[in-house]
């Protein structure tokens, strides 16, 4: 992982992001700034001069030539040097995030994505970690050129609980909540808070993967089609737990044919449904999902 060079280089590498814990409802009171949680990639921008632009990983990987539309946006910047923290994001014809879309982007299309920016770190030689996140952000949004591909997110306004709503209804990922006056410190914080929107819906399971000494997950695919979507970690009781794996002895099968080998896994025949609790997204694709029970059986 890069850090920050020798202070006395005056160049600026990478710094770990400050994240946010998840709850599961969102602050209260007037000392938050509320924004959208965009459903994309974290990334650093790191300028050290016009020629010299590099965008990071939440990680630390430098994915410089994956976001070439981003770096030349960040080139248009009137700094001398800088570190902005942000989103890289993909959206559909009607304006919203499109995750399926991003990750083909990262692989095929450099010139695809805008950074949503919403902190930034260091400005023109000035540490500003130790300055209040409202107050980053105001100096943030004064060196943003409109109509870039690097835009400024923007706080919502208005009561959290009402946001959030809101945010459900419109099937987006949640609210990232920020303290007014936080410093920014790298690392789990609880000055920057999460609600995500989640919803449930039934897949078929294609396999149960079970490696000794770990957790236990549900291979799934969309109902009569057999894709494959992606897992969910099974989180049930003992009595939950032995019913499944009962079902699974009773549908045992060979693997899908586009399934690629993976070990500890038993196969299952078509069949089986499952109620799953995921992030409201694209159904291609599903994340932070757990299994909540059996589709008969809702």
């Amino acid at each position: 992982m890069r850090r920050r060079a020798d202070a006395g280089t005056g160049r600026l590498e990478f710094i770990p992001p400050m994240e946010p814990k998840l709850v599961a409802m969102p602050p209260e009171g007037d000392n938050w700034i509320h924004e959208i949680k965009l459903d994309g990639y974290r990334a650093q921008i790191i300028i050290n001069g016009p020629e010299d632009i590099r965008v990071y990983t939440e990680t630390g990987k430098d994915w410089t030539r994956q976001y070439l539309g981003i770096v030349e946006a960040a080139g248009e910047l009137e700094v001398k040097n800088a570190i902005i923290d942000g989103e890289a994001v993909v959206t559909d014809k009607a304006g919203m995030p499109d995750f399926n879309a991003l990750q083909n982007a990262v692989h095929d299309n450099p010139y695809g994505m805008y950074l949503c920016a919403f902190d930034i770190l260091h400005l023109n030689g000035h540490d500003l970690r130790d300055v209040g996140c409202k107050a980053r952000r105001e100096i943030l949004s004064g060196i943003i050129k409109p109509h870039s591909r690097i835009r400024f997110s923007e706080a919502l306004p208005g009561d959290a609980q009402s946001l959030f709503h809101l945010v459900e209804e419109v099937e987006l990922e949640g609210i990232v909540s920020k303290r007014a006056h936080s410093k920014y410190r790298s690392g789990l914080t609880s000055n920057w808070l999460t609600t995500k929107s989640f919803t449930v819906d039934e897949f078929e399971l294609l396999g149960v993967e079970r490696q000794p000494g770990e957790a236990a997950f549900a291979l799934l695919a969309q109902p009569g089609t057999g894709k494959y979507v992606g897992s969910a970690l099974i989180s049930l009781g003992r009595d939950m737990k032995e019913r499944l794996f009962k079902r699974v002895r009773e549908h045992a099968g060979p693997p899908p044919e586009a399934m690629k080998k993976r070990p500890g896994t038993q196969w299952l025949r078509p069949g089986v449904k499952l109620r799953i609790r995921h992030l409201r997204g694209d159904h291609s694709h599903i994340r932070n999902a757990s299994l909540l029970g059996f589709g008969d059986e809702s």
